[in-house]
């Protein structure tokens, strides 16, 4: 393919840099705003180029050196050559564009971007791959676009020490382990306490595999938890110790507020940065202003993450989310903490949505965290008729959309702000509060 030689003026969601060449738009990973590249065309459309990166002949002055030998190798980071406080400048930056552009929210309703307290070290989960290479384990993550793991040696820097800590001690176990050939995963989540959970993901040999887990708890200091699952929707079979992770909600996230613990299961869902999943809360909490009276509705609700917090102030809560497990681990969360004005469905949201509708249920606040696809619903939810919809997303242009959809329903944005949750990364958390005219 032809190269090129392009000067990138700024960086674009999915991480690449951006720049002009022949007249188009020219999109090149591992790029920093100042740089002047030679780069190969890989991709060439009508309106936009997508090249990689062959020689730097004039670096940015932004360029630092980053802290993983493996960078540009492993698919995990896409900015580790930038410093911090110029991450949270482009991302500010591309949160504001989107929601301007596909939203039309105007731009003096988007806040600074929140900065997260660690920029390395901050990552709770982490999902390593596993394969076997002239005989020799790899553990890490996948190269960009393949399926090629990258070995992260001695650990991932993203990842809280805890979890290098377990990686390191599958790394010495995992030859010793039955069928070896057919492990392709490990997953590893930490509480706040430090303890963890191990989930070893395995195309065969369950039986064996949990038998021989069982009897290397001595090998797994780490690992106050370890679970099997064979094949693509296996369920976890138990080889030892503890089922459910915790962590916890200092009592001055809210006025009124009180320490809270919440727990969340084997495989189920929590952010991955704790720190910033209080500032998520916090936020939350502030923008809804309850008083006592209100009746909530939390869409996508997890195990209580927001819901309980907010349960707090509220008059009633009622959390809606389709994956079982995280149900059950709200219901527990909300009798462990003493909190009986919140209950909790099992189901899909959109379709939880419509029922609420048709029956003319009515709700003071929705509170809505969906995954990265959006919310089906959003514009259904002003049949509920809430005066305040409080939108968390981990996807600006998904927000951007639904945030068009509701204003041509009845409502309008009053203020989002964007959270650092994945230093390092192009990736996003933000909270939106839109009330209805």
């Amino acid at each position: 393919m032809a190269e090129l030689v392009v000067a990138i003026e700024s960086l674009c969601y999915g991480g690449a840099g951006f720049g002009r060449a022949e007249g188009k738009a020219c999109f090149v990973p591992f790029t920093a705003p100042g740089d002047l590249a030679r780069i190969r065309v890989v991709k060439e459309k009508s309106s936009f180029l997508e090249g990689e990166l062959v020689e730097l002949l004039e670096p940015s002055p932004l360029r630092i050196a980053p802290d993983c030998p493996v960078f540009t190798e492993c698919g995990g980071c896409q900015w580790q050559f930038l410093p911090y406080p110029e991450q949270l400048t482009q991302k500010g930056t591309i949160f504001t564009d989107t929601l301007a552009r596909i939203g039309k929210v105007p731009r003096d309703k988007v806040m600074p971007v929140a900065a997260s307290p660690d920029d390395y070290g901050y990552r709770s989960r982490v999902q390593v791959k596993v394969t076997v290479r002239a005989g020799r384990v790899q553990l890490g993550f996948f190269r960009t676009g393949s399926h090629d793991v990258v070995d992260f040696g001695a650990g991932c820097p993203l990842a809280q020490p805890p979890l290098n800590r377990m990686a390191a001690e599958f790394r010495a176990l995992l030859p010793t382990l039955p069928q070896l050939e057919w492990i392709h995963q490990v997953d590893l989540s930490v509480g706040d306490s430090g303890e963890g959970i191990a989930i070893v993901h395995s195309r065969g040999g369950g039986d064996a595999l949990v038998e021989r887990l069982a009897r290397a708890r001595a090998e797994l200091p780490s690992v106050a938890g370890a679970f099997v699952s064979v094949g693509r929707k296996g369920e976890l079979e138990k080889a030892f110790g503890i089922e459910a992770l915790s962590y916890h909600v200092p009592a001055d996230i809210a006025p009124d507020s009180r320490e809270l613990e919440l727990r969340f299961g084997k495989g189920g869902f929590s952010q991955v940065n704790y720190r910033q999943n209080l500032e998520l809360i916090r936020t939350a909490c502030a923008w809804a202003g309850l008083t006592g009276k209100e009746r909530v509705l939390d869409l996508y609700c997890g195990n209580g993450n927001l819901s309980l917090p907010l349960a707090l102030n509220a008059a009633q809560v009622l959390g809606i989310e389709g994956y079982a497990p995280s149900i059950a681990d709200a219901v527990a969360n909300a009798e462990a903490n003493g909190i009986e004005n919140a209950n909790f469905q099992v189901s899909d949201a959109a379709q939880a949505v419509r029922r609420l509708v048709k029956r003319k249920e009515r709700f003071d606040l929705v509170v809505l965290d969906p995954p990265r696809g959006g919310a089906e619903a959003a514009a259904e939810l002003a049949g509920l008729a809430p005066q305040k919809i409080i939108y968390v997303s981990c996807d600006p242009a998904t927000l951007a959309r639904d945030l068009a959809s509701l204003c041509g329903n009845g409502y309008q944005v009053t203020r989002s702000k964007p959270v650092d949750m994945f230093p390092q990364t192009y990736h996003l958390e933000s909270v939106t509060e839109l009330v209805r005219i």
